[in-house]
């Protein structure tokens, strides 16, 4: 009888029974002079215990504006200090946080505020191309007469607070700044209460990630799920209270929230923050400068960082380990960050934003090859198991959708009880839609995805999403939205536009109805006119047909991933 493919990461050391506020406490008790959080670009260096009074008083600022536990309130901005401080004392608060991309555009935006139902939004003033308060502008013209915290808006009718990152001052908003003092003793004692009472099963963070048959759908994360994967990654990278993790990854995505943010917590460790966006010169300054231990990225990170005219200038022989992941992981990228970087114990992670992120990991001693070759075996108390299309365990070695299960599974999609159905079973198996193979060592090989899903420098793209986006110019009849392979960006996006009759456009005219509605790594690179698509002899559509002739048409070649 061949052995199944099904594997266990059975462990001696328990999961971590307790909500990120009570954790965070017993962080700052144990190491709170050390170093927390440098954020570089803001010439911020906070120890524990300095975060955690600007965490508390936050928390009782939060409080004292009338948000009540379980409500819900959206950040949207970049990588900096007020991000970590909303982070943990939203946990403390009972509030959740929800995790808006910075890229988003006014659609997006809406969307996410409206699914999520915030009351309240904390956001940046501008990032890069955009400007974060003239969207908030068209989209909810009443903060102009409102006052803080009295929000009434036609298209975002939950919203009743926005809370602003700097010293503008914007009509109907709160600047971050003055939250810190609106608590008294009436919010702390409020404070210290509420710790007694919030559970580690509660849901304390929603992150959009989209669907192939619609508009994102918002991952409901407990303080269990996240608290306990920080701590696993953080584990599986030998972190200690002396190590010091670079973060260029951004604070929305799992990658820097819950890989970065909470594994150093769970550590005592220092977060270092080199930018607000990735800037690969900036990333090597901080990494010298702050004698990091560790740095985290999607591949096309540590390419830009490898390839920096000045990257020979900088001593990095402080790094030791870090993650890439995000995206399938060139051998030959992963070979030159251990020989170039010093990242001798660099790790490989595998995982979905629905699963906290991480499910799968290597380790620091396994064999380069491994690392390079795999994504590693399954962490400790998850289960993992491929299954064939009927839902059977296949053996070892042979291809099937990868399901996992365990502390990590989402609590679901919020207020969406059709889409958790479909992606966690009776039995609490969360199917990823990828398709693998775990040999007979345990280790797990990602062999493809079922779905259409696109991968482009670490961003999960959903075709369907932006079809019916695209579905709404006026000249365009049908669209199909299909990956092809990027060598800098792993993959590129390439729409196949059928116009109506009688009607003409160019890729240019295509690519501008995009601009500045949705986020600029969704916007298509290639844009192909089409009379029809490759179909089957029932009329559906065959993508990967139409992947092979943009291929070929382009001259396009494959890349060899990990």
């Amino acid at each position: 009888m061949p052995q199944p493919s099904y594997v266990h990461g059975a462990s001696q050391t328990p999961l971590i029974g307790a909500t990120i506020g009570e954790f965070f406490d017993r962080t700052v008790a144990q190491v709170g002079e050390r170093d927390a959080l440098i954020a570089r670009h803001q010439e911020v260096r906070w120890s524990w215990r300095q975060l955690k009074q600007r965490v508390d008083d936050f928390a009782a600022g939060l409080l004292a504006l009338g948000l009540e536990p379980g409500q819900r309130i959206g950040i949207w901005s970049p990588n900096n200090a007020e991000w970590v401080v909303a982070q943990f004392a939203t946990a403390k608060a009972g509030l959740i946080l929800v995790n808006i991309n910075p890229a988003y555009r006014i659609t997006e935006l809406e969307y996410a505020l409206n699914k999520a139902g915030c009351a309240a939004l904390i956001t940046a003033a501008r990032f890069k191309t955009s400007d974060y308060l003239a969207m908030l502008g068209e989209l909810a013209p009443e903060l102009a007469t409102a006052a803080p915290g009295e929000l009434r808006a036609a298209r975002v009718p939950d919203l009743r607070l926005l809370i602003t990152i700097g010293n503008e001052a914007v009509p109907g908003a709160l600047r971050f700044d003055d939250v810190y003092g609106l608590g008294g003793t009436a919010e702390r004692d409020r404070l210290a209460a509420l710790a007694g009472t919030l559970q580690f099963d509660d849901p304390i963070n929603i992150q959009f990630t989209s669907g192939t048959t619609g508009f994102p759908k918002g991952a409901t994360l407990s303080h269990h799920n996240i608290l306990n994967n920080g701590f696993w990654l953080g584990e599986a990278m030998k972190f200690t209270a002396r190590d010091r993790v670079c973060i260029p990854v951004p604070l929305y995505h799992c990658f820097g929230m819950v890989i970065g943010n909470l594994g150093c917590l769970t550590h005592g460790a220092a977060m270092v923050y080199p930018s607000e966006g990735f800037d690969p010169l900036a990333t090597l300054e901080a990494i010298e400068a702050e004698r990091c231990t560790a740095v985290y990225g999607v591949p096309t990170m540590f390419i830009a960082e490898m390839d920096h005219p000045d990257f020979g200038k900088f001593d990095l022989s402080s790094l030791r380990t870090g993650i890439m992941a995000g995206s399938p992981c060139p051998i030959e990228v992963m070979r030159k960050a251990v020989d170039r970087m010093h990242l001798s114990e660099i790790v490989i992670g595998y995982g979905m934003t629905e699963t906290s992120p991480a499910s799968f990991v290597s380790a620091t001693d396994d064999p380069l090859e491994r690392r390079v070759s795999t994504v590693g075996r399954v962490m400790p108390h998850v289960e993992a198991k491929v299954v064939d299309a009927e839902g059977r365990i296949v053996p070892r070695g042979t291809p099937g959708e990868l399901l996992t299960r365990g502390y990590l599974v989402m609590l679901g999609y919020w207020n969406d009880d059709e889409k958790t159905c479909e992606a966690i079973d009776p039995a609490r198996w969360m199917k990823t839609g990828d398709l693998a193979t775990i040999d007979d060592d345990g280790y797990c090989n990602i062999v493809g995805r079922i779905k259409d899903m696109v991968i482009r420098g670490g961003e999960s793209v959903y075709p369907r999403e932006i079809e019916e986006f695209m579905d709404r110019h006026p000249k365009i009849q049908d669209v199909q939205v299909i990956g092809v392979p990027d060598p800098r960006y792993g993959e590129e996006l390439c729409a196949w536009v059928r116009l109506h009759d009688g009607k003409s456009a160019t890729a240019e005219e295509i690519r501008a109805f995009c601009q500045g509605q949705i986020a600029h790594y969704k916007i298509p690179r290639y844009v192909k006119f089409v009379y029809g698509f490759p179909m089957t002899v029932t009329g559906k559509i065959q993508k990967f047909v139409m992947r092979e002739q943009t291929i070929a048409e382009l001259g396009l070649t494959l890349q060899k991933t990990a």
